[in-house]
């Protein structure tokens, strides 16, 4: 969320007092992610800072628990929510429910490229959290996540009804010529989206826990070398795949090297990989992506802020080496036209 919600300072304040027992005496909006459900401040208590977390709406367990597990399992690169006084990992404040992790300062991987050492790092950590089993009880909570092809149907829709929809402002008059000029690659993603999602199968024992949302705003790196895999928010049981298909997808912006791929596989090691789950996992994330895009800018209640920065986001999907060239890329060599 880019623009501050409408929820009082002194709430907030005041919340973190009574949930966690720390006397906050600064709090600043950091306007960070695309995500509309999430809001981020950096709260100073005791001489020491605070990243804390409002997120409205759904708030998976498991988005919490995981992290906590894994670092108990010796997996690093890792921020672990801090329990609340009655031992709860987070607190609750109307629409929102507060997490309070300690403040990482760094950079994500749109600003900052990993280094060799690192890729090799995230593709073995990545391989430790893929592997990893799950306690039943926990499995039972996170969601099973097919291939799947809804927002393709809502992006299909968009584009029918594009020549009624009303321009309220130049930038909704400027993404429906944008649409307008892209409809034969949309309809192209959106029929390969829809073809690939059947052909990819769903085994719940093969599947694997996936992070689901693996790209550079999600990965923290600290001046020293550091680095944390953040954001668990909508962990998914998935093929690998789900994961694998950021490496290479076009998500890692300007900053990933030529060499980023490898790199990560030689961390991540020798494994199948299933070009037809990858292209279908791209082609639904970049149809998906696409999709909120699009709603966010056509929605009156979203922020200017957040719309024109959108509008940034989905013009990048469109770009050479971006997620739609990544996905007809996977799509190719899969072989399956």
């Amino acid at each position: 969320m880019l623009e501050k919600p409408s929820i009082p300072d002194e709430a907030l304040v005041s919340a973190v007092q009574t949930a966690f027992g720390l006397r906050v005496t600064e709090l600043t909006f950091l306007p960070l992610g695309a995500d509309q459900n999430t809001a981020a401040y950096r709260a100073e208590a005791d001489s020491r800072a605070y990243f804390l977390k409002l997120r409205s709406g759904i708030l998976h367990e498991a988005s919490v628990t995981l992290p906590r597990l894994m670092s108990n399992r010796g997996i690093e690169h890792l921020i672990v929510p801090l329990e609340t006084l009655g031992g709860h990992l987070w607190a609750e404040l109307d629409p929102f429910r507060l997490l309070l992790y300690p403040f990482i300062t760094g950079c994500d991987g749109y600003e900052v490229a990993l280094s060799d050492d690192q890729w090799i790092d995230l593709g073995r950590t990545m391989r430790r959290i893929h592997t990893m089993a799950l306690p039943v009880d926990l499995r039972r909570q996170i969601r099973l996540e097919p291939a799947e092809s809804r927002w393709a149907t809502i992006l299909r829709d968009l584009l029918t009804r594009l020549p009624t929809v009303p321009k309220p402002d130049g930038l909704v008059a400027d993404l429906v010529r944008f649409l307008e000029d892209r409809e034969w690659e949309l309809r192209h993603a959106i029929a390969r989206t829809q073809a690939l999602a059947r052909m990819v199968p769903t085994v719940q024992t093969e599947n694997a826990l996936c992070h689901s949302d693996l790209h550079a705003g999600n990965v923290l790196i600290e001046p020293d070398g550091g680095f944390y895999i953040v954001d668990w928010d909508e962990p998914v049981l998935a093929p690998k795949e789900r994961d694998l298909m950021f490496i290479g997808g076009g998500y890692w912006g300007d900053c990933q090297l030529p060499q980023a791929e490898a790199l990560f596989y030689r961390g991540y090691g020798t494994t199948d990989v299933d070009l037809r789950a990858l292209a279908s996992y791209r082609y639904t994330r970049a149809v998906e992506d696409i999709a909120l895009f699009c709603e966010a800018i056509l929605d009156p209640g979203t922020g200017q802020s957040d719309r024109e920065q959108s509008f940034v986001y989905l013009r990048s999907a469109f770009e050479p080496g971006g997620a739609l060239d990544a996905a007809r890329a996977a799509d190719r060599q899969a072989g399956v036209f």
